[in-house]
């Protein structure tokens, strides 16, 4: 794989030997990369920056990782990947839920982490490049992946990333079943190293977000296999 071009990679952690070693290696494969040694300085950066992607921390001082990927995901879609210690699938399950779109392990393989970046990179510029009026409508629901934004009777809802990925792509292949498996290697890209909860998480708050929004569709639960959004009379 080749890299992503003068792509701009923001490294949040406050062990500085890491910070190094990361920026060393991903400027020798041609990325630009800026480094902050803790959550304030890491959404500072991100602001003034604008990166292509940031590889975020966890446990750090003043202000951890799932907190700055919650500010993050307030006001941008840009990729994260999360960069913990830790390999309880909880956390996998909290990083993704927050829209963390992929998550490693330390230690790390430097050559796994390049990968994952890459991949995540494609995918997301693979939906920047989509059609500008690129909408998926139905009754009272309007999903457009180009704004990243969901109206529901005309209202604009706030809604993380990933759960608006996820309600589009159910939307835009409506009445077809997709299991947990594939939902999580269509929507979230990557091949996920744990369990598929947070698929159910997912789907659970998307439906408190459209309950009585219309009788013409809804989100459907397929016993045994997984779930479809499904319209009336089918």
């Amino acid at each position: 794989m080749e890299a992503i071009t003068n792509a701009k990679l923001l490294v949040v952690d406050d062990d500085p030997n890491i910070c190094e070693v990361l920026k060393l290696y991903f400027e020798n494969e041609g990325y630009k990369v800026k480094t902050a040694g803790d959550g304030y300085e890491g959404l500072s950066a991100f602001k003034s920056y604008d990166p292509d992607l940031v590889l975020l921390d966890i446990m750090m001082p003043r202000k951890d990782g799932w907190q700055v990927c919650r500010e993050i995901r307030e006001i941008s879609s840009k990729p994260v990947i999360m960069i913990t210690a830790k390999g309880d699938v909880i956390d996998k399950v909290l990083g993704l839920e927050l829209g963390a779109d992929d998550f490693i392990v330390k230690p790390f393989d430097m050559k796994e982490l390049s990968a994952r970046i890459k991949a995540v990179l494609r995918r997301y510029n693979s939906h920047k490049s989509t059609d500008d009026d690129e909408v998926v409508r139905f009754e009272n629901l309007e999903i457009s992946l180009k704004k990243y934004e969901l109206k529901l009777c005309g209202r604009v809802i706030d809604i993380p990333p990933k759960e608006l990925e996820l309600l589009y792509f159910l939307a835009s292949n409506c009445n077809r079943v997709f299991t947990r498996d594939q939902l999580l290697d269509k929507v979230w890209g990557f091949d996920y190293l744990g369990d598929s909860r947070t698929v159910d998480v997912h789907v659970k708050r998307l439906r408190e977000k459209l309950e009585g929004a219309s009788d013409k569709w809804e989100l459907k639960t397929v016993w045994g296999v997984g779930y479809k959004f499904k319209t009336l009379g089918d």
